[in-house]
């Protein structure tokens, strides 16, 4: 298996796993009806963690919409090399120190983050260009 497919598989399985502690969250603070239900509009606020996690993971999931594509591309192309594989890895990793400091609220260290994660998105998606 290539690298990059490799750590495509490990950021599915980590944005898929991100919205576990949020909802189990909402689970504690509303209760089973609230939260499988339509609360009112009065019903008790997550916790600030819990809302930074679900931005997270919605960045998470936006990202991957870009990500995904340019590595099945890079496979069905045949365009596999060592720099979109370690492109692929620091994707991995910074999509992990993004989630992090996201739940921790640390600021500079998450837009950081976010921006090693767009590098290596760029630079899979230069090495596919003709």
């Amino acid at each position: 298996m290539k690298t990059e497919v490799q750590y495509l598989i490990y950021v599915c399985i980590l944005t898929a796993l991100m919205w576990l502690p949020y909802v189990l969250e909402r689970l504690v603070v509303q209760g089973l009806e609230d939260a499988v239900g339509y609360p009112e509009q009065d019903a008790r606020p997550s916790s600030a963690w819990a809302r930074r996690l679900k931005k997270a993971h919605y960045n998470a999931v936006e990202n991957l919409v870009i990500f995904a594509p340019l590595v099945l591309t890079a496979q069905v192309l045949g365009a596999s090399s060592e720099t979109i594989g370690t492109a692929a890895v620091w994707y991995f990793w910074a999509r992990i120190v993004h989630a992090v400091s996201y739940l921790l609220a640390i600021p500079w260290v998450r837009t950081l983050a976010f921006a090693a994660g767009w590098i290596a998105t760029l630079v899979i998606a230069w090495k596919l260009l003709p």
